[in-house]
């Protein structure tokens, strides 16, 4: 019988030999349809055997309590093909794993298990990742995923963590999720091409930027990209950030540019030519008098929601657009006055102003700040 290297091997290679508390509640649990396990291990001598729960289930989210996981390293050599039969029997589709340090080889390891499994969504959380990647092996491709999302983890080898990471997935991935990046600075000679995403979201990376949005989108890497979300990520203009887009060669569809404090393009900036691709501008939520100068010519949804628009828009300000959404700015509400009196709401109507969203975040950043995370 083979023994689980760590943690986040353990559900994978279900064979741990650890002590079983009976005077410490269970970590984790699983809802009556064996469908979704959660486990928290907080407990300053976890049981991680509980783990064993998670077993059936489809989704899994485990959270490591903020504390190293070095102990389990000893395990991290194993060869995941002696298993590969019983990961392949699991139901695991969606992982997330979070609150916790992780040695980048136990990472590694983690990867080349899960390459055996049928996950499709993987979800890294919280995690400071120590150590630099081991060399890469040519049989050690990882997961087939469809969806990899991060959010506050950080990398000791630096900007370089996204092309090591691609390199340990097999070809598919089809939506990239950074949030809270310590990095985004990409070496882009290193990156290979992402043949087959199509929505790629940095939202929640306050400090990106334009210039950081032109540095993290290599040119050409990402030849099928659809959507392009940018919620609370700096952005100053949408001029800006067509330069990037344009620089970088992305024709999106879709491009989200809300709960950023957006400004008029400043005079003598360099123009911009939209991707006739793009049918769908989110700008709300984002400070917005008036609409903003130099859009695209033609659009098929514009989203204005609860801005600062004191009046209707004229029809010379607006592109030609199908389906155009202002609700929640001043000239909408009978008692807006009122509300511009106020210096907290700073002329967003009450609706806006009463919502998480208006604050200057995306609501999965204010969703996850209210349930506590990893600091």
């Amino acid at each position: 019988m083979v023994r689980a290297p760590c943690l986040l091997l353990l559900l994978l290679l279900l064979l741990p030999m650890l002590c079983v508390s009976e005077t410490t509640p269970e970590p984790c649990e699983v809802d009556d349809d064996d469908v979704r396990c959660f486990c928290n291990f907080t407990d300053p001598q976890p049981d991680w055997s509980s783990a064993f729960q998670c077993m059936a289930a489809v989704e899994v989210e485990i959270h490591g309590g903020g504390r190293s996981l070095e102990q389990f390293l000893k395990g991290a050599d194993a060869d995941p093909k002696q298993y590969a039969d019983m990961v392949k029997a699991l139901r695991l589709r969606r992982l997330t794993v979070g609150s916790a340090q992780v040695p980048a080889v136990l990472l590694v390891a983690f990867l080349r298990a899960l390459s055996y499994s049928r996950l499709k969504e993987l979800t890294l959380q919280n995690l400071e990742v120590t150590g630099a990647m081991p060399p890469l092996l040519l049989e050690a491709t990882g997961p087939a995923l469809s969806t990899l999302s991060l959010r506050n983890v950080s990398w000791a080898t630096g900007g370089a963590w996204l092309a090591d990471l691609q390199q340990r997935l097999k070809p598919g991935l089809k939506v990239l999720n950074i949030a809270q990046a310590h990095s985004l600075a990409f070496p882009c000679s290193q990156l290979r091409t992402f043949p087959a995403l199509t929505t790629l979201d940095l939202s929640d990376n306050p400090g990106l930027g334009e210039d950081g949005l032109t540095a993290a989108l290599c040119p050409h890497k990402f030849p099928a990209l659809r959507t392009l979300a940018l919620r609370n990520a700096g952005m100053e203009t949408p001029n800006g950030v067509c330069v990037a887009m344009a620089a970088a060669g992305v024709q999106p569809h879709s491009l989200d540019l809300s709960h950023n404090s957006l400004r008029a393009t400043a005079p003598g900036a360099p123009g911009c030519v939209w991707p006739s691709t793009l049918n769908s501008l989110n700008l709300s939520f984002a400070g917005l008098e008036q609409v903003p100068k130099g859009l695209p010519a033609k659009l098929s949804v514009l989203d204005l929601r609860c801005n600062r628009l004191n009046r209707v828009p004229g029809l010379e300000e607006l592109p030609k657009v199908s389906n155009l959404t202002l609700d929640g700015n001043p000239f909408m509400d009978p008692e807006a006055p009122k509300y511009q009196e106020d210096p907290m709401n700073s002329g967003v109507v009450q609706a806006c102003a009463r919502s998480a969203l208006a604050v200057g975040m995306s609501g999965t950043l204010a969703v996850l700040q209210r349930a506590g995370g990893f600091a």
